[in-house]
């Protein structure tokens, strides 16, 4: 059985449509990432699951309950759920151990449990030394920890997280993506993570659902969301593919422009006609009969470098072995592995 199932859901604000027709499956112990660009409908989506918001139509069910929907509105409460917000939302009159017992204590449990599952909540985290510490003693990866041991500890059926890792610096982004993915390992709790980085979708998730204009592109696995991308959106804001319109002619991707044409592999081949050419920067090399450009930029990554070069109207990425170049140097670029679709 899914954990959750939300069928051809509708969200207007207004005569603004945010999510149109959206229908989804989370399994038990799955890990699903919304992934998008702001104002795709992704937190609308997940307010929807929380029943911090309630769909136009459509039904959403979870573990197979009906929790929205026609004549349904389950509130928040009833749902079963885990919340962890951007913003950590505690409680800064309170400790970390009061903060981690507020769900347990709604539902008037013994002292003695309640204490019991917030020293084991808080041993999940890593924060049992900083039980009786006030929010405004701990740093925001700290307070990000008192809130995903505050939405465990009930034992939530589905976990929901809202851009938990947005508001931290990249070390303890890092951090935190890791101890998240322990978590889930350990406790097997089904989580719908939201996000716009790609980086922690790929490294978090089972599947990843991203959606643009209210819709989803592309629901899949990492790997092969990254590598078999079903449309230009989906292969431009995972993994930053060169995305490029033009049209194929006698072997030959040509540029909408007529500023660059590149001959394709044999196994990249399609009709003549327009197009639009996907290509990762890894997927492209310098060097050999490749297609003379004049280089914009270099920049250097440490274990590879990256090449900018102007072509159609953007900046065509190339990521290789470090070279000593220089900006205005013209250069070959060749494509080895690439993918077309037909225009319209």
């Amino acid at each position: 059985m899914a954990a959750l199932t939300l069928t051809d859901v509708f969200k207007s604000y207004g005569a603004t449509p945010v999510v149109r027709g959206l229908s989804l499956d989370v399994r038990e112990g799955e890990l699903v990432s919304l992934l998008g660009p702001s104002g795709c409908g992704k937190t609308t989506t997940l307010r929807m699951l929380a029943g911090l918001e309630h769909p136009d139509s459509g039904v959403i069910r979870i573990g197979g309950e009906t929790v929205a929907g026609p004549g349904v509105r389950m509130p928040p409460e009833r749902r079963g759920l885990g919340m962890v917000f951007q913003s950590y939302a505690v409680w800064p009159h309170r400790s970390v151990e009061q903060n981690v017992a507020y769900p347990l204590t709604l539902r008037r449990l013994p002292k003695a449990e309640v204490a019991s599952r917030v020293k084991e909540a808080l041993r999940w985290v890593r924060l049992e030394a900083l039980a009786t510490r006030r929010p405004h003693e701990l740093s925001g990866g700290q307070l990000q920890r008192v809130a995903l041991a505050r939405a465990l500890v009930a034992g939530p059926r589905v976990l929901l997280l809202d851009e938990p890792l947005s508001n931290l610096d990249a070390a303890l982004r890092e951090e935190l993506r890791a101890e998240i993915a322990t978590l889930r390992a350990r406790l097997g709790t089904t989580m719908v993570f939201v996000t716009h980085d790609q980086g922690e979708a790929l490294a978090l998730s089972d599947r990843i659902a991203v959606m643009n204009r209210g819709v989803i592109e592309q629901v899949d696995a990492p790997e092969r969301l990254y590598r078999e991308p079903a449309t230009p959106f989906v292969a431009g804001f995972v993994g930053g593919a060169n995305v490029l319109p033009g049209r194929v002619r006698d072997g030959a991707f040509h540029t909408a422009q007529g500023d660059a044409s590149f001959p394709l592999p044999p196994g990249t081949l399609g009709p003549d006609g327009p197009c639009t050419l996907v290509v990762r920067p890894e997927d492209l090399e310098l060097g050999g009969e490749g297609t003379l450009l004049p280089l914009s930029a270099r920049l250097f990554l440490g274990h590879a470098a990256e090449y900018r070069f102007p072509v159609g109207g953007t900046l065509l990425r190339v990521v290789g072995p470090p070279r000593e170049v220089r900006a205005g140097e013209v250069l070959p670029v060749r494509i080895w592995k690439a993918k077309l679709f037909p225009a319209g």
